[in-house]
């Protein structure tokens, strides 16, 4: 039975809340300011904290900073309770590392998927970890067998703008990218873009055809000078045959691809267009930034981040000269700068 900690200062939120939680299966202790939380938390530690963000004592964002200096809870995810009133106190919260937010007055159904969002997150997060963890050595070699292909293979220097492959062509090349960046899109008849996917150092493009055996449903096109690894398609599917580790692997990147479509698909039908642009920007920090520590920028035409977010390019400069003015991003010769990373992210939620 999971375990929550709920911090709430007024009797009947906290008792109703506790009450539906009780109903949903879940294991609840509750604490009616910010100190007894802690107290409660350390005593007993929860999978799930939920927690007012106004209280006596120690308020929502005291007990939020105290729970991310201890080594025990600070992986524990934090959903803050807020008012509408307090908009200002939910946004520095969650630049604190909050993980989520419900509003008040709630329903029965926004608190549990809240939850249960956040618990299965947790949970996707500890399998990868532990499947890292009990990973075999022999597993490990043969994933090697292939950066072993793509070593012994041509390798190419492809300038900015060059297509690795057309939609419609028949694949016989595998192509991994040992430096550069990458942009998979589609066309429609009128001759739109929608980029559909982004590459870059280290990572294999164009192995759906090869795997579905049909033609490439998409372009391929270098948006930043790339150095990349020529693999033989015949040579590829003789490894995918004989090793079911990089099998395993390439059935895990096309479902993660699938999985990246639709969420992308459901952000141009639904978001609106400055949370889309900060998704972008944020998802291209996550793909190209360098774990140095410096503050990440990319040169990326604007045209190009309009076909990632799906919209015109008048509403990309439009959005980012609007984030520039808030402070979130700098331009500086036409490279994209991002500066407030946490207020940033606090747009997609």
């Amino acid at each position: 039975m999971r375990h929550i900690l709920l911090i709430e200062d007024n009797d009947e939120i906290r008792e109703n809340t506790s009450e539906i939680l009780e109903l949903a299966n879940y294991k609840v202790d509750t604490a009616a300011n910010g100190k007894l939380g802690i107290e409660k938390a350390l005593k007993n530690v929860p999978d799930l904290i939920i927690c007012d963000i106004m209280m006596p004592v120690l308020d929502g964002h005291g007990v939020l900073h105290l729970v991310q200096k201890n080594e025990t809870l600070k992986n524990i995810p934090f959903i803050f309770l807020t008012a509408k009133a307090e908009r200002g106190d939910f946004r520095k919260g969650m630049e604190m590392g909050a993980d989520d937010y419900i509003t008040k007055p709630f329903t029965d159904i926004e608190l549990l998927t809240a939850i249960e969002g956040r618990l299965k997150k947790k949970d996707f997060l500890q399998d990868k970890i532990e499947t890292a963890a009990t990973r075999q050595p022999d597993e490990v070699a043969n994933l090697m067998a292939l950066r072993k292909l793509a070593e012994n293979s041509a390798v190419n220097f492809y300038k900015k703008k060059r297509l690795l492959y057309d939609e419609g062509n028949h694949p016989v090349k595998l192509f991994y990218i040992q430096k550069g960046k990458v942009k998979v899109f589609k066309t429609n008849e009128e001759g739109k873009e929608l980029t559909v996917d982004l590459f870059g150092e280290g990572d294999y493009v164009g192995y759906t055809a090869i795997l579905e055996g049909t033609v490439y449903k998409e372009t391929a096109e270098v948006i930043d000078d790339a150095t990349v690894a020529v693999i033989n398609g015949e040579e590829f599917e003789n490894l995918l045959k004989a090793n079911k580790e990089v099998s395993r692997y390439f059935i895990h990147l096309l479902a993660q691809s699938v999985t990246n479509r639709e969420e992308q698909l459901v952000g141009i039908a639904y978001n609106s267009l400055r949370k889309r642009v900060a998704e972008v920007l944020v998802m291209l920090q996550k793909k190209y930034a360098r774990d140095t520590g410096d503050v990440f920028s990319i040169q990326i035409s604007r045209e190009d981040l309009a076909h990632i977010a799906g919209t015109a390019t008048e509403s990309i400069i439009r959005t980012l000269s609007d984030f520039k003015s808030e402070k979130l991003i700098e331009i500086k010769d036409g490279a994209i700068i991002i500066v407030d990373e946490k207020r940033l992210s606090v747009l997609l939620n």
